[in-house]
C-alpha cells in the first residue's frame, strides 16, 4: 500500500484550493542492517525507526503460502503436542539474501527458506 501526497495551490481569484498531481510518498528503506549478539537482526530505517527482528518473530510471521495456510488452520484441541527435534532446537537466522531491491529471503536454522519478506512487510513488523 503506497501513501500519496498531493500538492495544493490556491486559485488566484477565488482562493479556493487547487489540487495538483498526486505522487507516491517514498517508502522507508533500510539504511543499515546488522546482526546483534543475541542473533536478532537490527535495521535502521530511513524514517528514523530502528527495529530488532528476532528469529522467532520472523519465522512466526513468515509470508510464504505454506506458513500462511498453517496459521489459518484450526488449532488442534489436544493439550499435549509432541514437538519434533527441529521445533525443540533453538531457532536462528542462518542467512539473509536480498531479492531485487524490494525484499529479503531469510533462511532459518530449521531449514525453512521460502519466505520472501518485502521491505514494506518488514517495516510493518517493526
Amino acid at each position: 500500500m503506497w501513501a500519496t501526497t498531493t500538492s495544493v495551490g490556491y486559485h488566484e481569484k477565488t482562493n479556493a484550493p487547487v489540487f495538483g498531481e498526486s505522487k507516491p510518498m517514498p517508502q522507508p528503506h533500510p539504511r543499515n542492517l546488522r546482526r546483534r549478539d543475541d542473533g536478532a537482526i537490527e535495521v535502521d530505517w530511513s524514517d528514523g525507526c530502528t527495529a530488532a527482528y528476532t528469529a522467532r518473530l520472523l519465522r512466526d510471521a513468515c509470508p510464504c503460502a505454506t506458513c500462511r495456510d498453517q496459521r489459518a488452520a484450526p488449532v488442534a484441541a489436544s493439550p499435549l503436542t509432541v514437538l519434533s527435534a527441529a521445533e525443540l532446537a533453538p531457532l536462528a537466522i542462518t542467512g539473509m539474501q536480498p531479492v531485487g531491491q524490494y525484499a529479503y529471503k531469510i533462511v532459518f536454522s530449521d531449514g525453512h527458506d521460502s519466505g520472501i519478506y518485502t521491505l514494506e512487510y518488514l517495516r510493518e513488523l517493526a
